[in-house]
């Protein structure tokens, strides 16, 4: 803790709460090669957490994951000594065949393993991430506290999750670290086989003490909203969320982790559980 951090935003405005925890704004993007040679500048470790989530084409996803990836690795090999890089992925990356999003996290994957062999690396491979900041799972979890929990898929899919505050610890430990192991890892928030949509009603209900019902959305409907918004996503120009791509993420039966490996390598326990993160929302 203590370090001094720089960091490398579009908009100051929406990073004003950077700014007032002490970071030092870099203005620019992944695509711009002098703000990326500001940001490095005697830098001793580079967290790389940016990136695309939102798309309407695999393009839209490569543009920031995959190209931006690129043009940050290329800039971390010019700077000597060469800092240590964390570069945060997705769980997703594991089935790269289920949608854009996860094809270009393990592209940007790919472009690590081949890069420079004295760069000291990890690649972090965490499930949903909820918290403060959150915006893609804070609305389903504001659905469960009216009493109603979407399913996109079947009930019995499992899916690990982490809140925010234990994936920012880890990265903390590994800065820390002595060395890092090269490879990607996943963590948790330590639920063993994690969750299926019948656990996360349960939970919340006894969070909330109320009665969760399981509204499980039907494929037809479902395919024919991501469909539409797609479409509509094209002609209007905006990121859309919910596509087919990603409703084939949604459906995948096993997003599920643990942090045996992550724990071989830092001195880190998840501190979070999901019933305190629900509570805190």
């Amino acid at each position: 803790m203590g370090r001094p951090v720089r960091a490398l935003v579009r908009n100051p405005q929406a990073a004003k709460g950077l700014k007032a925890a002490g970071a030092q704004l870099v203005i620019g993007d992944l695509a711009d090669h002098g703000s990326l040679a500001r940001l490095l500048e005697t830098a001793g470790a580079v967290v790389h957490c940016a990136g695309a989530v939102r798309g309407a084409s695999q393009a839209d996803f490569a543009y920031a994951n995959i190209e931006g990836t690129a043009n940050l690795l290329t800039a971390l090999g010019m700077q000597q000594p060469l800092p240590r890089l964390i570069m945060l992925s997705s769980l997703a990356a594991r089935q790269p065949q289920l949608s854009w999003y996860a094809s270009s996290k393990h592209q940007a994957e790919l472009l690590l393993r081949e890069q420079n062999p004295g760069l000291d690396w990890i690649v972090l491979r965490p499930p949903p991430v909820y918290g403060p900041g959150d915006r893609e799972l804070t609305p389903v979890f504001h659905w469960l506290a009216r009493g109603i929990m979407p399913v996109p898929s079947t009930p019995e899919n499992r899916m690990s999750l982490l809140h925010v505050h234990d994936l920012a610890c880890a990265i903390t430990a590994l800065l820390d670290a002595k060395s890092l192991p090269r490879r990607a890892l996943s963590l948790s928030d330590g639920k063993e086989q994690g969750y299926d949509w019948r656990e996360l009603a349960e939970l919340g209900s006894q969070v909330w003490g109320r009665r969760v019902r399981l509204l499980r959305l039907p494929d037809p409907l479902l395919d024919a909203l991501a469909a539409a918004n797609l479409i509509l996503a094209r002609r209007m120009r905006y990121a859309p969320m919910l596509t087919p791509a990603k409703v084939r993420e949604l459906r995948h039966p096993n997003w599920v982790t643990d942090n045996r490996e992550i724990q071989a390598v830092i001195d880190w326990q998840p501190a979070i559980s999901l019933a305190q993160g629900l509570t805190d929302l």
